[in-house]
């Protein structure tokens, strides 16, 4: 089973296009695979994802969140409005934060090692929100952490997926921002290993993933799903390889809530 995500990034209350993590440079969108939308427009851009790739869940960085600026929870509850779950991340550091993100309809909550000060902080959002609804994001740059505590930045990003993964969460996110929009593909060795140590619950991975036969690859290393936007804005995935990749849906019967349930 595999999930491909569509990912909208924030930036000043547009969506915009990421590439490397060089936040600075992101432009407003306006082409999704050779067609315009509304520059910036976020709700378009998840409508797309929804209507035109048949994706069932998008994800949503809050980037001026995440650098600690005010929250976009108005453009948030408007993605959330079309109908799709949405996995947020909006920069959390605390127990409020958590409900405060969640209140604006997003389904999962991202934690990211980028903001998280603490392990501790992690495992009373968890207890907070619940444990199906908290994922954590293990951010890094080149395959190096991204975190802003000393003690977290000295760890090996198999060592903090572990953690993460002690502290209770439902599934790990390896982030590569610098990988995001490179076409460099994804870190495979990197990924196995935390698969290898993260084995009981789901693997996320984003960044590089530039094909159909990326997310095969990934699919092949155990991970169980991929955010992705270049690759489905610029028309590299189109909605015939998203069909051939879920020949079906995924069951009524199954026991996860709607927005955790993985296409087939």
């Amino acid at each position: 089973m595999f999930d491909v995500i569509g990912v909208i990034d924030l930036r000043c209350g547009d969506a915009v296009r990421a590439k490397g993590g060089r936040r600075d440079q992101y432009l407003p969108i306006e082409i999704v695979a050779g067609e315009a939308v509304p520059r910036g427009d976020a709700k378009a851009l998840a409508r797309c994802y929804a209507e035109r790739f048949g994706l069932e869940r998008v994800y949503v960085a809050d980037l001026d969140a995440i650098e600690r600026g005010a929250p976009q929870h108005a453009v948030v509850r408007t993605i959330a409005s079309v109908g799709v779950p949405v996995w947020l991340d909006a920069g959390v550091t605390s127990s409020d934060d958590a409900r405060q993100a969640m209140e604006c309809g997003a389904s999962r909550l991202i934690v990211g090692l980028e903001t998280l000060s603490s392990f501790e902080v992690l495992e009373s959002i968890v207890k907070a929100v619940g444990r199906e609804r908290v994922v954590f994001s293990l951010d890094l740059r080149d395959g190096q952490p991204i975190a802003t505590t000393p003690g977290l930045a000295q760890q090996s990003p198999e060592d903090l997926a572990a953690r993460g993964a002690a502290a209770g969460v439902s599934a790990i996110l390896m982030l590569d921002l610098a990988r995001v929009g490179s076409g460099s593909g994804v870190d495979l060795e990197l990924l196995a290993r935390i698969r290898s140590g993260v084995s009981t619950i789901p693997l996320y991975v984003g960044g590089g993933v530039r094909s159909i036969g990326d997310v095969e690859q990934l699919r092949r290393v155990g991970c169980d799903g991929a955010l992705v936007a270049t690759a489905l804005l610029d028309g590299q995935i189109t909605k015939r390889d998203l069909d051939d990749l879920r020949p079906r849906l995924c069951p009524v019967t199954s026991p996860l809530p709607f927005d955790l349930c993985p296409l087939t």
